[in-house]
């Protein structure tokens, strides 16, 4: 029975490069596609960077872009990383599409006409210089239970106390340092709580898959729904005050969808875009009456989005829901999370530049099951294992058969095998391991597997063909026993291929057959030619591993003290000034300000207009600084002015004070207050 399957893996956000965490997903998403596109069924794999949202506004306008060049670069990236780990989606999309507008746009209609969406009125913190409303992470400040500081707005990292921003003391804007102000504005709202007898039947339910009844969420997720359920499910904030980078909410002027409404959608988006493409039935795979199988593949710290939100998003907006949702843990390197400082923190291009992807997929394979479960990447582990599994199990099975057909018999395989209880034991296992890919148990089909290659390297050792080679009249049996090994090797190649592709091609073409599908493991080569056996993978070298985390090491300690007997530095040191009394030091009124405006003074090749914020009032200020910081970069940035300055009239305008900067002829540096110091604080 074929069956019609869409998949989807979690939008990767596009602020950001691809690590290996990120790939423990979207290789186990890669590897059940693949298999169930062995097993004969139509299954396409859509995804899109997730490219909306405050973080992504200000990293372009950090770099001096627009946000739309921003997500054209990195979704460049994303897929170079993708396609390097041979991660194989049928269409690699981006929600700032004009299909995901359509999409949300009708979604949003239809839950609005269906009397889910509700408008009201909240308080939030906002920051008065960006003239922004504020992300719980864009506000820091202290923790409200412990004191910590320097605490994000949503949870406290030091005692794990979650809370709302407006519960932080001396709260300030990660954006530009301002203390942030409440404001009012008007929200909609997903009534959530409407939803929760349709969730509670949908989280506990199942689908008919293949003729079996299979649980829409696994065991672990669907207790923390009940979790949920009992804790009582809030109304959803879908909407965002200008200025944010993304779609701009019908009716609604100044108001936009919230990225967690548009993202989810962006799998629908993906998805019409490849039907456009290929001229397949949208509707089929998405109409309340559809037949086909949808899931997505996620992690689990977005269950709550994904188990929640878009079932109740779809069902109230006339789609169908998933078929099942796939969550997976986390990935610690040698135990412990990954960390920038040991440089175990790896990029998905870090590691292409060093090792085999196949050597990271198998490895990720053989650790992953269907629970919600961490997995580890030891390092030690990793090179043992796929030097012993890959190298000295499988591969040399090829190798110590492939050349004794070449040379001895054209490369031809024997017409028949004869009594071959090996090949029959192989064949035998394809429906179990079947069964444990279905169920996202790779580890245990790897496993199965490996103890496969266990029996046919026990069947090398004890046919001896590199003696029978050596003794007379014996050349049937030989080819008969090296035939053996080579259709052995096909068959542990067919139930490796979902995790191995590239292998897998090569073997092909070694084999000289048409690509494998899980079928063929039913028949066998007989009286077949093979080509010359070339060596299919290499070991992995460990310098090459160590190679790959120094690269990634990232000191995170300041710099270390300069050496009592340190050189002379290199710039000239002026002599200090005359002695001046506290009181006279006390004439100068030094404030903390903010540059909230910053421009080039056309005409002029050193100054820079500077507005600054000093609290209770704003000044102009010409800084000779141009040679130095480039006017966009300075805009936000707090520093020390002198306040109480006569004003002096120049040129260009009047300047209404003074930046303290230091440095000279080798280079400026403006100076600038410790985080949490507000505009108009003196400094003394």
């Amino acid at each position: 029975m074929q069956r019609k399957i869409l998949v989807t893996s979690a939008l990767p956000y596009a602020n950001g490069a691809i690590h290996l965490g990120h790939l423990v997903e979207y290789i186990q998403t890669d590897i059940w596609v693949r298999f169930m596109k062995l097993r004969g069924h139509t299954c396409h794999y859509v995804c899109a960077d997730d490219t909306h949202g405050t973080p992504v506004m200000l990293r372009a306008e950090k770099e001096g872009i627009t946000p739309e060049a921003l997500i054209e670069r990195v979704h460049g990236e994303h897929l170079r990383d993708f396609t390097g780990f041979l991660v194989d989606f049928d269409n690699y999309y981006s929600t700032n599409s004009e299909e995901n507008r359509q999409y949300s746009y009708r979604v949003y209609q239809a839950l609005r006409d269906n009397g889910k969406i509700a408008s009201r009125t909240i308080s939030q913190l906002y920051d008065p210089v960006k003239n922004m409303f504020l992300p719980d992470r864009f506000v820091k400040g202290e923790c409200p239970k412990c004191g910590a500081k320097d605490q994000y707005g949503d949870n406290c990292e030091v005692c794990g106390t979650t809370y709302s921003p407006t519960d932080l003391k001396n709260p300030y804007s990660v954006v530009s340092g301002a203390a942030p102000v409440l404001r009012d504005s008007e929200h909609f709202f997903f009534k959530l709580g409407e939803c929760e007898a349709f969730l509670r039947d949908w989280t506990r339910g199942s689908e008919t898959v293949g003729g079996a009844e299979r649980p829409r969420l696994q065991e672990g997720a669907a207790n923390k729904m009940q979790e949920w359920f009992e804790a009582g499910l809030n109304d959803w904030d879908i909407s965002r005050d200008a200025p944010y980078f993304g779609f701009e909410i019908p009716d609604a002027p100044g108001k936009y969808f919230y990225v967690w409404l548009d993202a989810p959608v962006g799998y629908m988006a993906s998805h019409r875009n490849l039907c456009d493409r290929l001229g397949l039935d949208f509707d089929e795979y998405w109409a309340k009456d559809s037949t086909a199988e949808l899931y997505h593949f996620i992690g689990k710290d977005i269950l709550y989005f994904h188990a929640l939100f878009w079932p109740a998003m779809l069902e109230y907006s006339g789609f169908r829901t998933p078929t099942g949702i796939n969550a997976h843990g986390f990935l610690t390197v040698d135990g412990a999370k990954m960390s920038k400082s040991r440089g175990t923190f790896i990029t998905a291009e870090s590691y292409l530049r060093h090792l085999n992807p196949e050597w990271l997929r198998y490895y990720f394979a053989a650790k992953l099951g269907s629970a919600i479960e961490d997995i580890d990447l030891n390092l030690d582990d990793f090179v043992a294992r796929v030097n012993s599994d890959l190298i000295g199990k499988y591969v040399n099975i090829a190798s110590r058969a492939a050349g004794f057909i070449t040379k001895r018999f054209g490369g031809q395989l024997a017409g028949e095998l004869g009594d071959a209880p090996v090949i029959a034991r192989l064949q035998a296992a394809a429906a179990p391991i079947a069964e444990w890919f279905e169920a996202r148990e790779y580890g245990r089909a790897l496993r199965e597997i490996m103890l496969l290659t266990d029996e046919v390297n026990q069947f090398v050792d004890a046919n001896k063909p590199w003696e029978m080679a050596k003794q007379e009249g014996r050349d049937a049996e030989l080819q008969r026993v090296c035939s053996i090994l080579i259709n052995a090797f096909r068959l542990l190649t067919i139930y490796l291929k979902p995790v191995l592709p590239r292998l897998a091609a090569d073997v092909e073409a070694f084999l000289q057959v048409a690509p494998l599908c899980w079928a063929d493991a039913q028949t066998l080569l007989l009286g077949h030619g093979i080509a010359p056996y070339q060596h299919l993978m290499t070991r992995i070298d460990p310098k090459s591993v160590e190679a790959m985390v120094e690269e990634n090491k990232q000191s995170l300690a300041p710099p270390p003290a300069p050496a009592e007997a340190a050189a002379q530095p290199a710039y000239d040191i002026p002599p200090v000034a005359e002695t001046i009394s506290i009181d006279d030091f006390m004439k100068i009124d030094l404030r903390v300000a903010k540059i909230v405006e910053a421009k080039a003074v056309e005409g002029a090749d050193k100054l820079v207009s500077l507005t600054l914020d000093i609290g209770n009032e704003t000044r102009h200020v010409f800084a000779g600084i141009k040679s130095a910081y480039a006017p966009e970069a300075l805009v936000g940035r707090m520093t020390v002015m002198v306040a109480n300055l006569a004003p002096r009239k120049m040129k260009f305008g009047l300047s209404e004070g003074m930046v303290l900067a230091a440095g000279g002829d080798g280079g400026l540096y403006i100076l600038s207050p410790d985080s949490g110091a507000q505009p108009g604080m003196r400094v003394k």
